[in-house]
Parts: structure tokens; sequence; C-alpha cells
């Protein structure tokens, strides 16, 4: 597959993906746009990639670490992760955004590789470099508390 081919099918999905992660819509595409240069740049290596969707998207991951480190060296920041999702994707319903950004970290990068970018357990456990226990317990406990979250959600307002 050619980058022309893999960035037109796959644009799309991965910054869903990163929209997920980072619930700001505008960071996520700066992010993605960042990742996919990087991708093209280095494509000869990454096509060969078990997952270059993955690629794509830890690199996207990676390049925030390194924006937020940034920041925080610039500002200080309060509650961050407080912020509502901005600019949400109509492809992901807005309520699963925000319940995601009320998951620790690792487990809303797992949820995002193995549901939204469809990865295996082991492509994920490569793609966020832990074993593959460690994304099964991860995902395990992510879906359980959405799961708690969903079940409560529509009867607070009711009784």
């Amino acid at each position: 597959m050619e980058f022309a081919e893999f960035y037109g099918t796959e644009r799309d999905r991965c910054l869903r993906a990163v929209l997920a992660v980072v619930g700001d819509r505008p960071l996520a595409e700066d992010l993605v746009a960042e990742a996919f240069t990087r991708a093209w740049t280095g494509w000869s290596k990454v096509r060969r990639h078990p997952a270059p969707r993955a690629w794509v998207v830890r690199t996207a991951l990676n390049l925030r670490v390194s924006w937020w480190r940034r920041l925080r060296r610039e500002v200080a920041l309060g509650e961050a992760d407080d912020v509502p999702v901005a600019g949400a994707d109509p492809g992901v319903d807005p309520r699963l955004l925000a319940l995601l950004r009320g998951l620790p970290p690792r487990q809303r990068e797992v949820i995002v590789f193995r549901v939204l970018l469809d990865l295996d357990t082991e492509q994920t456990a490569r793609a966020l470099g832990m074993a593959r226990g460690t994304v099964t317990a991860h995902l395990s406990r992510a879906v359980a508390a959405l799961r708690a979250q969903l079940v409560t959600e529509p009867g607070e307002g009711g009784s």
C-alpha cells in the first residue's frame, strides 16, 4: 500500500482514536497531522510495521506527552482532565468520549487501541509497550467502569 492510500483510508479512524484519548479536536488534529507527517517521512519502515495505523496513533499520543511537558513548563495547569470534550466527531458518541475522559490514561489508551482501532490483545500490547496480561487487566477495568457509568447514568435524573 502506498502512503497516499494509507492516509486516505486511515486518517479519520486515527483521528477518532486520538480524539477519544485527548478529548480536544484541534489538538487531536494537530497530533494526527504530525504523526502522519512522520509516517510519510519514514514510510519505508512504517509500511512494514505489523499495525501501521497503531503506529500513527501511538506516535500521536507520544507527541501529546511531549507537547504536554512543554506546556506544563510554560503554564501552571489546574485540573486539565476536567476540560469538556471540544469539537466532538460525529462518528463517536460525545457521551462515550466524555466517559472515556474519566478513565485513567492507560485504560483509555487500551480501549482506544482494542475497540476504536480494532487491534487484538497482542497488537495492543506491542503498540503500547505493555504485557498482554496488563492489556487484558486494563481493558477489563475500563469496560467495568464504563458499564457502571452507563448503568447509573439513565437513573440519575429519573428517580
